[in-house]
């Protein structure tokens, strides 16, 4: 995809990968409506901000509005708790499935029309290697990265014939308030993530693995 004078449309944005996500694209040319539950908190300089909330299919309804000439959607936000399928409480269990699940199919079904009406466009999901690799501690998020990876996939062939693009960028652990309990030395900047997400939208790349880890992995799914 050309990045250059795309009209993107990124949920998540005022922090972390989000930020840094709106930041490049305005950097090579884009322009961004930069989604966020509280637009207020959206301080980049060229981002239009965008009331989104994935859970709210009133704000979704308005935002395609808004933004109606769309050519990228960029799937960013998402929850995280922390919280095992068994031992977990059941409400922050049900919030990582209806923000990470059903949220992204919903902008996603909110922006489709748009991305069509538009001549067709790309759709970038936010995904993880915990779709792959599943720890107890962390249940509840990885069934729904699990079934993000899933719905990327499903919604690739569902699309295709309309001209649009499904991508998948899964990444192991970026340094953001989304992973503070994650040891430093883990982690990767987000300036990093994002720079690799973009070339490899950018290249037309079908799956983005932006890191070591994360290409370690899903090369081991096999065995």
């Amino acid at each position: 995809m050309d990045l250059t004078n795309a009209i993107a449309v990124v949920t998540g944005a005022n922090r972390g990968l989000g930020r840094q996500l709106t930041i490049q694209l305005l950097e090579r040319g884009a322009n961004v409506y930069a989604g966020a539950r509280r637009p207020e908190s959206v301080d980049i300089p060229g981002a239009v901000p965008l009331l989104i909330d994935l859970n709210d299919p009133a704000t979704l309804e308005a935002a395609a509005r808004i933004a109606g000439d769309a050519t990228l959607l960029i799937n960013n936000a998402g929850v995280a708790t922390q919280q095992p399928l068994i031992g977990g409480d059941l409400d922050s269990l049900r919030l990582e499935m209806e923000t990470n699940y059903f949220g992204t199919l919903a902008v996603s079904r909110a922006f489709v029309p748009v991305l069509k009406a538009n001549g067709g466009g790309t759709i970038l999901n936010i995904n993880s290697a915990i779709a792959w690799v599943h720890f107890a501690s962390d249940g509840g998020y990885a069934a729904s990265k699990a079934a993000g990876w899933a719905l990327t996939n499903a919604m690739r062939e569902e699309l295709a014939p309309d001209g649009i693009d499904v991508t998948a960028l899964h990444v192991a652990f970026i340094d953001t308030d989304f992973s503070a309990h994650i040891p430093a030395e883990q982690k990767i900047s987000p300036v990093i993530i994002a720079q690799r997400a973009l070339d490899g939208l950018a290249a037309g790349q079908q799956e983005i693995l932006a890191d070591d880890l994360t290409r370690q992995i899903k090369a081991g799914l096999s065995a």
